[in-house]
């Protein structure tokens, strides 16, 4: 699907929205909106829980983390905090979601950084550094709540390619072979999210998917929300 940009997609627009929600938490320890609802938080701990199980002790990296709280749930459900990582590209989100990790008993291990993950590869946790190992691919679980959405609304390049289209080889680029890639959506079809991420040069293949609650409207049955699994090969 092609979507036409919008302010969804501008860094102006996640920045004003953390800066007001940062100075919300700090004056009455509102932690901010959680998009798509805890429900479909608590729908990817639990495939997390079942698909890649804290008992491995995964190393896992938010794409667009704003407060964290994915990133607090599964601390609270018993992955190892130390190894769980969130991105965003404002620098108010990453200081709230700190400032919340610093009132939290099971998430304060957690590292939030800030970085555009289109143009920079995120910081390596210091279980992932090894003499000389500069690769990237060391990541055992990619989650993406909204990210991928928003990307997809940003300005397009003076050839009219979005800058969505480089995001699913920057995923696999991150992975290490045999590591999972869960992204819930609301802009994306499931079928839309095969076929950007089952793409041959990002070695995706689709794994699972996430039921959501559907409805039913002129004959035909659907979600607004979709939740796709993908591992690489």
């Amino acid at each position: 699907m092609d979507l036409q940009p919008s302010k969804l997609g501008t860094k102006e627009h996640w920045d004003n929205i953390y800066h007001t929600e940062l100075a919300n938490f700090q004056e009455n320890g509102d932690e901010g909106e959680i998009w798509f609802g805890v429900q479909s938080v608590d729908k990817m701990v639990k495939w997390a829980l079942e698909h890649v199980p804290s008992s491995s002790n995964p190393s896992v990296l938010e794409i667009g983390s704003g407060n964290g709280s994915l990133l607090f749930a599964l601390a609270d459900a018993d992955y190892d905090a130390s190894l769980l990582c969130g991105i965003d590209y404002s620098s108010d989100a990453v200081i709230l979601a700190r400032s919340i990790a610093e009132t939290s008993d099971s998430g304060d291990a957690i590292t939030f950084a800030e970085c555009d993950f289109l143009t920079t590869d995120p910081p390596r946790l210091p279980q992932h550094s090894k003499p000389g190992d500069q690769q990237p691919d060391v990541w055992d679980l990619l989650l993406d709540k909204g990210t991928f959405d928003a990307i997809a609304l940003a300005e397009k390049d003076d050839d009219g390619k979005s800058p969505a289209e480089r995001y699913p080889a920057r995923v696999a680029r991150l992975l290490k072979p045999g590591g999972s890639f869960l992204i819930t959506s609301c802009n994306f079809t499931e079928e839309e999210l095969r076929a950007s991420f089952e793409a041959p040069d990002t070695g995706l293949v689709h794994h699972s998917r996430i039921q959501h609650k559907t409805f039913t409207f002129g004959g035909k049955s659907g979600s607004p929300v979709s939740s796709m699994a993908f591992t690489r090969s």
